[in-house]
């Protein structure tokens, strides 16, 4: 791993994290803003970002936005929203040619941050209302983000065991909000919201590439700044782990059954045993080699996909199975076999061995992209860490058999969710 060392400043409102490396010949500016996951916030927060990247004031329209990326020898801007923890996260994302590598010596970083600045302090208002036609268009285009879910078996089940499992929970909204909502939200709504959002939000900027911090530093200071503030924390309460498994069916008009199963890890990002946790869920669900595939699909051809993934600012780990729908006993069996077979330890070192092997490469694999970096180095700003990056392999290489199988028996079964055919009962 190269050394890619992350600086921190404290700036104006927000956190400044530069890391410098020279392995890309673009540099990536990521702005991050994040507020705990409420009810009330979650439609016009998923819309926000969207309204606020189709067009500015110097930029009215979405041509004439994209037209100037592309003058800035083809620059990309994107936005992204995501769900960690009990947090609702925006991303604003910049990556634009580094100039060094260009025959033209045009300052790019610096039109690359006036043009983020630009997108991030002066939208397309007239009054105190976004620009109508911008808001209606997004609005339709939430609208049909949120139905491909619905329409999305793999991932609609996903998203109903998560509703169900985490009943009155933040967590157990959706990223995208809720077609309800959308609605409601008018240009004027939403412009007040976005001034909240940046009084309010935690926020984060990383710059990532070929840059001299100093630099990047001068002209972070002189065009981006923002109230101070403190930002709001979620309240986290403890949830207690279930005295009975909370058993959900759902009848639709599907062909393949999606099984869906939802664990309380009672480990997060940060603690000790986090480590440990990633490796359990390799050997357990987590790639092509792990007892899930291998038992439930490839032995006794119960399931199309079988596996398993972490939540882990949350402490939840999910089991995503698609299965016929006569299967459901037999495969929940399965995979309750393969859960206890970890608890007891019933696993070779060279199920330990591959599993840590395709994790490092995965590590790999992430910190190769300059959006990877920032993915791996955010989790520190949601958890109030600091694990720092070149510490991953280390740690996880280090995770013992004992310490997996610690990690194993604090996993709860809490939620089985199946969405079945109408012909199962038959």
């Amino acid at each position: 791993m190269d050394a890619t060392t992350e600086k921190i400043t404290e700036m104006s409102g927000y956190k400044l994290h530069v890391i410098a490396t020279e392995k890309y010949k673009t540099n990536t500016l990521v702005w991050r803003m994040k507020a705990p996951l409420t009810k009330a916030d979650v439609t016009k927060r998923a819309l926000l970002p969207h309204v606020l990247q189709s067009s500015s004031s110097k930029y009215p329209t979405t041509t004439a936005l994209r037209s100037y990326l592309d003058e800035l020898y083809g620059a990309t801007l994107f936005v992204d929203l995501a769900k960690k923890g009990e947090y609702h996260i925006m991303s604003f994302s910049l990556e634009i040619a580094n100039e060094k590598f260009l025959s033209d010596s045009n300052p790019l970083l610096k039109k690359g941050f006036e043009l983020l600045t630009e997108i991030l302090t002066s939208p397309n208002i007239s009054g105190n209302a976004f620009d109508r036609e911008t808001v209606d268009k997004e609005k339709r285009t939430l609208k049909s983000r949120i139905q491909s879910v619905f329409d999305d078996k793999m991932r609609y089940s996903n998203v109903r065991l998560l509703e169900e499992m985490c009943k009155g929970e933040p967590y157990a909204l959706q990223v995208n909000g809720e077609a309800a909502e959308v609605e409601r939200i008018t240009a004027e709504i939403l412009y007040e919201y976005f001034q909240q959002a940046f009084l309010e939000d935690e926020m984060d900027l990383y710059v990532i590439g070929d840059v001299k911090e100093d630099e990047v530093r001068k002209i972070a200071e002189e065009l981006l700044h923002f109230e101070s503030r403190e930002p709001k924390q979620a309240e986290v309460e403890k949830v207690d782990n279930r005295t009975e498994v909370n058993v959900v069916k759902e009848e639709q008009d599907v062909k393949q059954g999606k099984l869906n199963i939802g664990y309380r890890t009672n480990s997060v990002y940060g603690d000790s045993d986090y480590f440990a946790l990633q490796v359990f869920n390799g050997i357990f669900g987590g790639f092509s080699h792990s007892k899930l595939f291998i038992n439930v699909r490839e032995k006794a051809s119960l399931a199309y996909y079988a596996a398993s993934r972490l939540e882990s600012h949350k402490g939840l780990m999910m089991v995503m199975s698609g299965i016929d729908l006569k299967n459901y006993d037999q495969a929940v069996g399965i995979i309750h076999e393969q859960m206890d077979a970890m608890k007891k330890g019933d696993f070779t070192d060279q199920e330990v061995a591959q599993t840590k092997a395709v994790i490092q490469n995965q590590i790999m694999e992430t910190i190769d992209t300059a959006r990877g970096i920032t993915e791996i180095l955010y989790h520190n700003v949601v958890a109030h860490s600091d694990i720092k990056l070149e510490s991953w392999i280390p740690e996880m290489q280090k995770v013992t058999k004992e310490e997996i199988i610690a990690v194993a028996n604090k996993i709860k079964l809490d939620t089985i969710y199946f969405l079945t055919g109408s012909e199962a009962g038959e």
